[in-house]
């Protein structure tokens, strides 16, 4: 099993602020949202499949615990309300579906694979994909 524990560093961001269009985000909240984002720190803790992850920006911290093939609540990039169920797509990468509460939208979802040192995380809205390289501190 891949171990995702520890702390990353993002590296590098691709199309963050195409995906914040996509999830309907306005231009002042976009800008704030991109220089916030633009320096996470992010805690991940495991146990077999249990995982718990602490993302931290300048502007708003989230965390998640969820067990891999159980559903759990969580927030969309933009905040709104969804279930999430995470599920192995291959031996170091997992990827998480995300159904809305309420309401319509983008069909959402975010994918963490380990690939060596580093984590890629991916958040797609529709057919728009964000892609983020961190590196283990």
């Amino acid at each position: 099993m891949p171990n995702f524990a520890g702390t990353w560093k993002m590296k590098r961001s691709e199309n963050f602020d195409e995906l914040l269009k996509a999830l309907g985000v306005n231009a002042m909240l976009r800008k704030v949202a991109v220089a916030a984002a633009s320096n996470p720190h992010v805690e991940i803790r495991q146990d077999g499949e249990q995982f718990y992850i602490k993302t931290s920006t300048s502007v708003r911290t989230t965390e998640i615990n969820f067990h891999v093939g159980e559903e759990f609540d969580e927030e969309t990039v933009d905040g709104r309300k969804c279930k999430s169920l995470a599920i192995w797509e291959s031996e170091n990468k997992m990827h998480c579906k995300q159904t809305l509460v309420d309401g319509d939208g983008p069909k959402t979802y975010w994918t963490r694979e380990l690939n060596g040192d580093e984590l890629v995380l991916t958040f797609g809205a529709d057919d728009v994909v964000c892609t983020r390289i961190y590196a283990r501190e």
